[in-house]
């Protein structure tokens, strides 16, 4: 029979369990946040983790709570990468054989990592939900034990223990933010939020193009969405917990949803104000910190995680400085003649703009002489430099048109 989980006792339990493979985070103040949101913004990085995440917390709960024999039938999960580097990281320690599916769109740094502790991986499916339903048929085929990611009470008591040690450091706190995929993180910290002090606020903080628990909250029941999209690959789920749904939906204050294109800014924000990396579902609560309509209040975001692929951060990189306008391109129009490029390029030099891509089309027109086509990339300082340079080329007789920015 299941131990009873999600109380007080086993959230201590497992404080002390967890302590034995997890690094210690403690909370950052962040000026920048704070002054962005009139509160006191404080940032618990799970991204520092061992495996690069909060996960492990709960795999290693989970693993400590089964029989020896249960444990040594071999361990099989699915996860978008975070959860399966926490149950192989943890069948590491205990010595056992863990199995992880993993979608086909799983980051190469999750797959290669999971690999390296040790683990079997099966690469299955677009999604995570995909990828369990295989994860299950090869549990029943094999006889392995099965580890739910998150619709799993004591996997859920185990990433609760995040809150207990946000309150040993900030015992004041009113809000906490934490990030929804399968909803289990937002369980385990809301319960014991709760426990500890009913008055707190616990906001779960889901993609805009994943939202399935905010969409089963509404309708009082835990619902399937046709279809996910968004950058946020650790939390894009379908489905919701049906185990933890009742306790979802009875400490979560509210849900908020977040665009993808909300993610590309927060990265940038938090490279350039924090000097760290997290990946985009870790991202979800600082980028909810906006949305939040509260002022002085004392405010943790949780960062769930911080396993990115360079690749993905390179992309993310490139559309945050092209929507905040520090890479832009416009197109002009000008005779083709000598001296006109060098006449464009010292504009732009005046106006201290840095040109890092031309592109020079001599077809756009049947009368060359008359008009070609100049597209011009720049590096700006922003909004108002961006001005200021298609100013300065108004000026000068050319009539410039902002367009797509393709690097």
């Amino acid at each position: 029979m299941e131990e009873k989980m999600l109380t007080l006792e086993k959230f201590e339990e497992a404080s002390e369990t967890v302590r034995k493979v997890t690094q210690e985070t403690k909370l950052v103040y962040s000026d920048f946040y704070s002054a962005q949101t009139g509160n006191k913004v404080y940032l618990k990085p799970e991204n520092m983790q061992f495996t690069g995440a909060y996960k492990l917390r709960g795999a290693y709960y989970k693993l400590s709570t089964l029989s020896k024999e249960d444990r040594e039938k071999g361990l099989i999960t699915a996860s978008a990468g975070n959860h399966a580097q926490g149950v192989a990281y943890a069948a590491k320690c205990y010595g056992v054989k863990a199995v992880i599916v993993m979608p086909t769109t799983t980051p190469l740094i999750k797959v290669n990592r999971t690999k390296g502790y040790g683990a079997e991986v099966v690469l299955f499916g677009d999604v995570y939900d995909e990828a369990c339903e295989h994860a299950y048929a090869l549990a029943k085929e094999k006889g392995y034990t099965f580890i739910h990611p998150f619709d799993d009470t004591a996997v859920a008591t185990g990433q609760g223990t995040i809150a207990m040690e946000i309150f040993k450091e900030l015992p004041l706190v009113d809000y906490i933010l934490v990030p929804v995929g399968g909803g289990g993180l937002a369980t385990g910290v809301s319960t014991l939020a709760k426990l500890l002090n009913p008055k707190i606020k616990v906001i779960g903080v889901e993609p805009e193009g994943a939202s399935c628990l905010k969409a089963s909250i509404k309708e009082g029941k835990v619902v399937t969405l046709g279809h996910v999209s968004t950058i946020a690959d650790g939390t894009a789920v379908k489905t919701p917990g049906e185990k933890i749904f009742p306790y979802l939906c009875k400490n979560l204050d509210d849900i908020i949803t977040i665009p993808d294109e909300e993610l590309v800014v927060a990265f940038l924000d938090m490279v350039e104000n924090h000097k760290m990396v997290v990946e985009n579902s870790g991202l979800l609560t600082v980028a909810a910190l906006k949305h939040l309509d509260v002022k002085k209040k004392k405010v943790v975001s949780i960062l769930s995680g911080g396993n990115m692929d360079v690749i993905t951060m390179s992309s993310v990189v490139q559309q945050g400085l092209i929507m905040r306008d520090r890479i832009f391109t416009v197109s002009v129009l000008l005779p083709d003649k000598p001296g006109e490029l060098s006449h464009v390029a010292d504009v732009i030099a005046k106006q201290s703009g840095n040109v890092i891509k031309l592109e020079h089309n001599q077809f756009v027109s049947i009368n060359r002489n008359a008009a070609v086509e100049l597209r011009i990339t720049l590096e700006a300082f922003g909004t108002e430099h961006k001005h200021q340079i298609i100013n300065a080329l108004e000026q000068n007789g050319y009539q410039p048109k902002v367009v797509r920015t393709n690097i």
